[in-house]
């Protein structure tokens, strides 16, 4: 046994580690459009078709899950805008990954951003009720407002309490997230969007401070 254990430790030396259960997690890619007009940047958001059966009415950034004629997420963001947007793949220009999220609920998404010609957009009534903008420098010059949500752990009926320290009155430590929000106008853009908005902020005033439509990204 010491043996076979010393040779797949040695194996287990030219493994890439990973996230545990990696493969389990649902895979989900979106795109935050930008778009220059009059020598300015804005970022395009869509309203969710009241149609929907998931978030009816709420405010996103093109995307879905991965499919599996997918070749990578970059892939799906692009062919997701797509759709969603009624524009072609040479549309979308730039494209730049950003740091992708884990979800506590067993979700990955790969969030990216690109220049986008809306000139001849034409938006899929099915999933998008409509579609706005917003000028960047709003999300470079706007703090968002952060609020917390508490996730308190609910064992099942059937959990072994008698088999771990504490029984039932285990000092459970509920998960927390924090929730994003920014107020525009009459649109209140919040959650993962509002978060991926914020990162890519952030990004901006990190790397070339209040870029123009002329030099961002380029």
């Amino acid at each position: 046994m010491k043996k076979v254990i010393y040779t797949t430790m040695n194996e287990l030396q030219q493994r890439t580690p990973t996230i545990m259960d990696f493969n389990s997690y649902a895979k989900y890619a979106v795109l935050l459009p930008l778009i220059c007009q009059h020598d300015d940047v804005f970022v395009l958001f869509e309203v969710r078709s009241f149609q929907l059966r998931r978030q009816p009415g709420e405010i996103c950034f093109p995307g879905g899950k991965m499919d599996a004629c997918d070749q990578n997420p970059q892939e799906t963001a692009i062919r997701e805008t797509c759709e969603e947007l009624g524009i072609k793949k040479e549309h979308i220009t730039h494209v730049v990954p950003l740091d992708y999220v884990l979800s506590p609920f067993g979700m990955v998404i790969y969030p990216f951003v690109a220049f986008v010609n809306n000139a001849h957009m034409q938006i899929n009534k099915k999933e998008v009720e409509d579609v706005f903008t917003v000028p960047l420098s709003f999300f470079i010059e706007t703090k968002p407002r952060i609020y917390r949500v508490q996730f308190e752990p609910k064992p099942e009926d059937d959990f072994p309490f008698d088999d771990i320290p504490g029984g039932r009155q285990y000092n459970w430590r509920p998960r927390q997230i924090e929730e994003y929000f920014y107020y525009y106008e009459d649109k209140v853009i919040w959650g993962l969007t509002a978060k991926i908005a914020h990162h890519f902020a952030r990004l901006i005033q990190k790397e070339k401070g209040e870029s123009t439509c002329g030099d961002l990204l380029i």
